[in-house]
């Protein structure tokens, strides 16, 4: 099974393939591993390249990579001519265009429409999340897909409350967006410390700005938990990346044809 990639995803979504990557299935070794697919970490080079390759073989092509700088900034890949955007997130509506993001504690989240016609990939750590990378997400979404009605949402492998503890500046940025998510932040009664529920500030967040329009899931996975299953930054400091991959199987220039 360790030589097996063990991909996690959650409800199937209409045209939509997407899944988020464990530990296992790799060649990386010490505390990488072993399927690392983050390639700035101090892995072998190696190591991360036949990674990334075994992760491609799941793919129908190779992902569009990101340059992730926990900013707000999403890509159109379908029109960027960089081989690795800087960005931290990505849209696509063509068929077979793989989107990943790389995580190791922060939300990875996957977006599309009802239809499956249009798809978002973003990397939400806490200061993105704060500052709108899951909207700005949304807003290229509608930009290239203008008729888009009902979206939906998955978050998945993250670090779980009661295992993220932050600072005052932490939880005093989210109130300045929404006083109502002081609900999400529990005191530790120690130096003003909170333990944040990033997983469930998403949702609220999404659902705020979007109501009924949005439908959002989360995978209830704990990257810090379960460690030996998933890398986890908070846990260990020098650790590998997971990735959340998705892409569409369909689109309206197929013509009628559904391939796989």
């Amino acid at each position: 099974m360790e030589n097996t990639i063990t991909p996690l995803s959650g409800l199937s979504w209409p045209n939509v393939q997407y899944f988020s990557t464990t530990r296992a299935g790799g060649v990386s070794q010490g505390p990488y591993h072993s399927l690392n697919l983050g390639s700035h970490v101090g892995d072998d080079p190696e190591s991360v390249q036949q990674n990334r390759q075994r992760l491609t073989q799941l793919c129908p092509a190779e992902p569009l990579w990101l340059e992730q700088v926990h900013g707000i900034v999403a890509v159109d890949a379908d029109q960027t001519e960089e081989s690795t955007p800087i960005a931290d997130a990505a849209v696509t509506t063509q068929r077979n265009r793989p989107l990943v993001v790389l995580t190791a504690d922060c939300l990875p989240v996957v977006l599309s429409d009802e239809a499956g016609s249009v798809l978002g990939v973003a990397h939400a750590g806490w200061r993105g999340l704060a500052q709108g990378v899951l909207q700005s997400t949304i807003t290229l979404m509608r930009q290239k897909q203008p008729q888009l009605q009902r979206l939906r949402a998955w978050i998945g492998p993250a670090i779980s409350q009661k295992n993220f503890e932050v600072g005052a500046e932490v939880r005093h940025t989210f109130l300045q967006v929404d006083p109502s998510l002081a609900m999400y932040f529990v005191a530790t009664g120690h130096n003003d410390k909170h333990l944040a529920d990033l997983p469930s500030i998403a949702r609220h967040l999404l659902i705020n700005t979007y109501g009924e329009k949005i439908e959002v899931a989360l995978s209830g996975e704990c990257t810090f938990e379960q460690n030996e299953r998933y890398y986890s930054y908070r846990h260990s400091p020098v650790t590998g990346r997971l990735a959340t991959v998705a892409w569409l199987t369909y689109c309206p220039s197929d013509k009628g044809s559904r391939g796989e």
